[in-house]
């Protein structure tokens, strides 16, 4: 029996860092997917390369048992559909910890206790950023451009680099050069729709 790991956020911005630390030791295969968790298993590329991988005996595992689906329905729905088709999974960390091979109370429970912490982190958040806008400051990310890069990019533009060349020599993303090159039009309407230029 081989333990064959899944990894799974569900955009780019997101690390996977610690999945691979707990899986990558202990796994022959890990497969990787930057993707939903509310898509069916047939819709996951990297859960279907998984089931794809994986031998009569082997066991799909994850760091925990939220891997498999954002909420409780989603997650209750893929765990159901690969025991239908006689895949076991084992979750290495959470309450549901163990090999399943099998739906059982443990394992809803685990969803949504997921479920719920989600809910609470997206509130505790959107409460954090109200309160900073309430007394004047923006919250979020700390702008990537700062007064020098903004003109380090501009000189550059200036003598003529590409917007490639300025990325790799200010150490930005391309996308980043271009928006600093070309901020949002100050002549958009107040309802964000930019306004038609001659």
């Amino acid at each position: 029996m081989a333990l064959i790991g899944l990894v799974r956020v569900s955009t780019d911005k997101q690390k996977t860092l610690r999945q691979h630390d707990a899986l990558d030791p202990i796994c022959l295969k890990v497969f990787e997917e930057k993707i939903s968790g509310k898509l069916a298993v047939d819709d996951r590329p990297g859960l279907t390369a998984a089931l794809d991988y994986l031998r009569d005996g082997d066991m799909l595992c994850v760091q925990e048992v939220d891997r498999l689906g954002r909420n409780l329905l989603e997650g209750l729905i893929v765990l159901n559909d690969l025991f239908q088709r006689g895949i076991s999974v084992k979750a290495l960390e959470g309450i549901a910890a163990g090999e399943h091979t099998e739906r059982s109370l443990i394992l809803d429970l685990a969803l949504a206790l997921a479920e719920d912490r989600r809910r609470d982190i997206v509130k505790k958040t959107k409460n954090g950023l109200d309160s900073a806008r309430a007394r004047g400051r923006i919250g979020g990310r700390r702008p990537v451009v700062d007064d020098d890069k903004r003109a380090a990019i501009h000189s550059r533009r200036a003598k003529g680099q590409s917007i490639r060349e300025i990325s790799a020599g200010v150490g930005i993303s391309v996308g980043v050069v271009h928006k600093t090159l070309n901020p949002p039009s100050a002549d958009a309407d107040r309802e964000g729709q930019p306004v038609k230029r001659p």
